[in-house]
Protein backbone atom coordinates (compact mmCIF):
# COMPACT_ATOMS: atom_id res chain seq x y z
CA UNK A 1 0.00 0.00 0.00
CA UNK A 2 1.46 3.36 -0.91
CA UNK A 3 2.07 6.21 1.52
CA UNK A 4 -0.99 8.24 0.48
CA UNK A 5 -3.25 5.23 0.99
CA UNK A 6 -1.79 4.69 4.49
CA UNK A 7 -2.78 8.27 5.33
CA UNK A 8 -6.33 7.73 4.02
CA UNK A 9 -6.66 4.46 5.95
CA UNK A 10 -5.21 6.14 9.05
CA UNK A 11 -7.65 9.05 8.94
CA UNK A 12 -10.62 6.76 8.38
CA UNK A 13 -9.48 4.36 11.12
CA UNK A 14 -8.86 7.19 13.59
CA UNK A 15 -12.29 8.64 12.92
CA UNK A 16 -13.94 5.24 13.34
CA UNK A 17 -12.02 4.63 16.56
CA UNK A 18 -13.26 7.98 17.87
CA UNK A 19 -16.83 7.01 17.03
CA UNK A 20 -16.46 3.54 18.57
CA UNK A 21 -14.89 4.81 21.81
CA UNK A 22 -16.90 8.04 21.95
CA UNK A 23 -13.86 10.19 22.71
CA UNK A 24 -13.21 13.71 21.53
CA UNK A 25 -9.81 14.19 20.01
CA UNK A 26 -8.52 16.65 17.49
CA UNK A 27 -8.07 15.69 13.86
CA UNK A 28 -4.35 15.38 14.60
CA UNK A 29 -5.03 12.96 17.42
CA UNK A 30 -7.27 10.94 15.11
CA UNK A 31 -4.60 10.96 12.41
CA UNK A 32 -1.79 9.83 14.73
CA UNK A 33 -3.92 7.19 16.40
CA UNK A 34 -5.27 5.99 13.07
CA UNK A 35 -1.82 5.83 11.49
CA UNK A 36 -0.48 3.75 14.39
CA UNK A 37 -3.56 1.56 14.12
CA UNK A 38 -3.12 1.25 10.36
CA UNK A 39 0.54 0.29 10.76
CA UNK A 40 -0.21 -2.40 13.36
CA UNK A 41 -3.23 -3.60 11.40
CA UNK A 42 -1.11 -3.81 8.25
CA UNK A 43 1.35 -6.04 10.05
CA UNK A 44 -1.44 -8.21 11.43
CA UNK A 45 -3.40 -8.57 8.19
CA UNK A 46 -0.27 -9.17 6.10
CA UNK A 47 0.69 -11.94 8.49
CA UNK A 48 -2.78 -13.49 8.46
CA UNK A 49 -3.66 -13.16 4.78
CA UNK A 50 -0.17 -13.28 3.33
CA UNK A 51 -0.65 -10.22 1.15
CA UNK A 52 -2.75 -7.15 0.56
CA UNK A 53 -6.04 -7.45 2.44
CA UNK A 54 -7.83 -4.68 0.54
CA UNK A 55 -8.93 -1.18 1.49
CA UNK A 56 -12.12 -1.95 3.43
CA UNK A 57 -10.53 -4.77 5.42
CA UNK A 58 -7.54 -2.57 6.22
CA UNK A 59 -9.78 0.26 7.46
CA UNK A 60 -11.85 -2.08 9.64
CA UNK A 61 -8.85 -3.79 11.21
CA UNK A 62 -7.03 -0.47 11.67
CA UNK A 63 -10.11 1.02 13.38
CA UNK A 64 -10.30 -1.94 15.75
CA UNK A 65 -6.61 -1.63 16.60
CA UNK A 66 -6.96 2.15 17.06
CA UNK A 67 -9.97 1.62 19.37
CA UNK A 68 -7.91 -0.82 21.43
CA UNK A 69 -5.13 1.77 21.61
CA UNK A 70 -7.63 4.38 22.87
CA UNK A 71 -8.88 1.95 25.48
CA UNK A 72 -5.31 1.19 26.63
CA UNK A 73 -4.43 4.90 26.73
CA UNK A 74 -7.51 5.65 28.85
CA UNK A 75 -6.71 2.72 31.13
CA UNK A 76 -3.14 3.94 31.69
CA UNK A 77 -4.12 7.61 32.09
CA UNK A 78 -6.83 6.81 34.65
CA UNK A 79 -4.37 4.89 36.85
CA UNK A 80 -2.09 7.88 37.38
Amino acid sequence: MNFLMWIVVGIAAGWLAGVITRTDRSIWGDLVLGLVGAFVAGLVTDGLVGGDAGLITSIIVAAIVAAILVWLKNLIMNRS
